[in-house]
């Protein structure tokens, strides 16, 4: 649900403005209305301390400044350098350059090459290594003689090394040794500098609110007047209005308008709070709006287990779920969400007959129980002459009920914020599906009388959504043409929105058959060995691939709902959003 807030309105002599910010920063339970932030974005103190936080926050997330951070940065790119430089030495074994330069000085000349083994022809020079299906060899040219072009063979010239790969070791050792100096000065400035720097941030974000409360106040009578607005919890205001008595402030306490843009604070129980950061990822409601997350918090969690469909999964997620509890206390409500779904999951999964790809149909231990999992063999349903599997009727029925439920709060949010002749046209679409959806169910068992209520019930509701679209239109014809419009956007919108809701059936049935898949494979591939080596690939099949499937299907499972919770029942809620989140004026420690 959505907090009800007061406005309130202070009027404060310019000498005493400074103080009096100062205890409703204290009292920290008034959201201040800001300006449009064209008007104060620009004022250059508060660019400078947005400047001044940028900073600070780049230093914080860097962890060292840049001068340290470039001295680490290049030990570590001179250590990637001599390691290369190791690894192209290496191939030539241990060498010393002295023998080396002292036959070049004596006339002969030396050059090395590397070419695949295939091509390598004696005459070219002496093998030294092969390595990788190539040989590396060297050609030794004796004084006053021309040595042999190599130039159109498959050999590339190489270039020697000055130090050999005993000396880039020793190399690469000082410079380790450099690394983990750089590494401890580093360390050394954030045991320094971290505590104050959050200390200067957090005093720098206070100055920029601060300097945005400043440049929200309205001057008046040539500067003599602070005017300011915010709004506070009507829990809070007694708080506020005890500070406010002491001050001797002058305030006036109105309820919020239309026109006012209310800040929203959320409050919720434990469990729909948990579904609060899918609401803000999309948008917070506008003031005048209904809070829709405990409305759509149950069906997202539905949505979430059929998408999902496997109880082995399920097991996982709740197992995650767990371990962020217990070792990750700031994730906490994400791990709580996590085993809601994962008993969701595992739920459906074992209902389903679905375990980490095992079809619990075709387990002999379970045969005295087969007959009651959820299957297209134990449960298929026939509708208009057709066969379709339960769990896809159940999908589309579901859909049904969550766009016939969305219309329903639609019709509760605009009678209680404009009065019901607003919502009287929705209202009339509401009760027409139902009717339908009933009469279609009790087909060839109504009687007469019931057949001719839903005919009368249908015609109240006809007439309403044909001359009563928009009350304050007071043409008939434009009523009737938006009527008639309004029924074409809601039959095509209708079908388009049901047929959305059969992917809950598509994509729980795809991974369950992946899955059967790759256990397949795994017996498939162990079952062609010998038993004592047999299960090492039918484990790595397994792994990779139960990994892979439930990496696709926990991706799905979380889109999909949310598409469905963002479109299907936003839009059928008529949900507008745009809601500014409830941020009071106050200090942080």
């Amino acid at each position: 649900m959505i907090t009800r807030m007061k406005k309130y309105t202070f009027l404060v002599f310019h000498r005493d403005y400074d103080a009096f910010l100062e205890s409703l920063r204290e009292a920290g339970v008034v959201h201040i209305t800001q300006k449009a932030a064209g008007l104060i974005e620009n004022d250059p103190d508060l660019q400078e301390a947005l400047r001044h936080e940028d900073e600070i926050n780049r230093l914080l997330k860097q962890g060292a400044p840049d001068q340290l951070l470039n001295e680490k940065s290049q030990v570590e790119q001179r250590i990637a350098d001599a390691r290369q430089q190791m690894q192209k030495a290496a191939v030539w074994g241990e060498y010393d350059p002295q023998q080396l330069r002292a036959i070049r000085e004596s006339g002969h000349t030396l050059r090395f090459f590397v070419c695949p083994d295939k091509a390598f022809r004696a005459e070219w020079g002496v093998p030294v290594r092969s390595e990788g299906g190539k040989t590396y060899f060297v050609q030794v040219t004796p004084a006053q003689e021309q040595p042999a072009d190599l130039s159109d063979t498959a050999a590339a010239e190489l270039q020697l090394s000055d130090k050999t790969p005993a000396q880039w070791a020793t190399e690469i050792e000082h410079l380790s040794a450099l690394l983990a100096a750089a590494d401890a000065r580093i360390e050394a400035w954030q045991l320094a500098n971290t505590e104050r720097l959050q200390h200067e941030l957090t005093e720098a974000r206070q100055q920029i609110d601060w300097t945005r409360v400043r440049l929200s106040t309205d001057q008046l009578v040539d500067g003599s007047l602070c005017l300011l607005e915010g709004f506070c919890p009507v829990e809070k205001t007694a708080e506020l209005e005890a500070i406010l008595d002491i001050a001797r402030t002058y305030y006036e306490a109105s309820d919020p308008v239309a026109e006012d843009n209310t800040p929203i604070q959320l409050r919720n129980n434990f469990y729909t709070r948990l579904f609060e950061p899918i609401t803000r990822l999309y948008s917070l409601p506008n003031y005048a709006e209904l809070d829709p997350t405990p409305f759509f918090a149950p069906f997202f969690m539905l949505f979430f287990g059929l998408c999902l469909g496997d109880g082995g999964y399920g097991l996982l997620v709740l197992l995650i779920g767990i371990a962020v509890i217990l070792k990750v206390p700031k994730m906490k409500e994400w791990g709580w969400l996590g085993v809601f779904m994962g008993i969701t999951t595992m739920v459906v999964g074992i209902l389903t007959g679905m375990f980490f790809g095992i079809n619990l149909e075709d387990v002999a231990v379970l045969a005295p129980v087969k007959q009651y999992f959820i299957t297209e063999t134990n449960a298929t349903v026939h509708i208009l002459g057709g066969s379709y599997h339960p769990m896809m009727v159940f999908a589309i029925f579901i859909g049904i009920f969550q766009i016939l439920f969305a219309m329903g709060f639609k019709v509760v949010k605009i009678t209680l914020r404009d009065g019901f002749k607003y919502a009287a046209y929705d209202c009339a679409w509401l009760v027409a599906l139902v009717t339908l959806i009933v009469w279609a169910a009790l087909a060839g068992s109504l009687s007469t009388v019931g057949t001719y209520c839903i005919y009368g019930l249908l015609a109240v509701c006809a007439l309403f959504i044909l001359f009563y679209s928009n009350p304050d239109r007071k043409v008939l014809l434009l009523n009737v043409g938006g009527g008639l419009w309004g029924t074409y956007n809601m039959i095509s919108g209708l079908l388009g929105d049901v047929l959305s809701y059969i992917r809950l059936f598509a994509l729980g049935l795809a991974g369950g058959i992946l899955g059967n898949v790759f256990n397949a494979l795994a017996l498939q591939a162990g079952g062609a060995l010998p038993a004592w080596i047999g299960w090492l690939p039918t484990l790595l099949i397994l792994l990779f691939g139960h990994s892979l499937n439930f990496a696709l299907c926990l991706i799905s499972s979380v889109v999909h709902p949310m598409r469905l919770t963002f479109v299907e029942f936003y839009k059928n809620a008529g949900f507008e959003g745009g809601g500014k989140e409830y941020q009071p004026f106050k200090k942080t420690n």
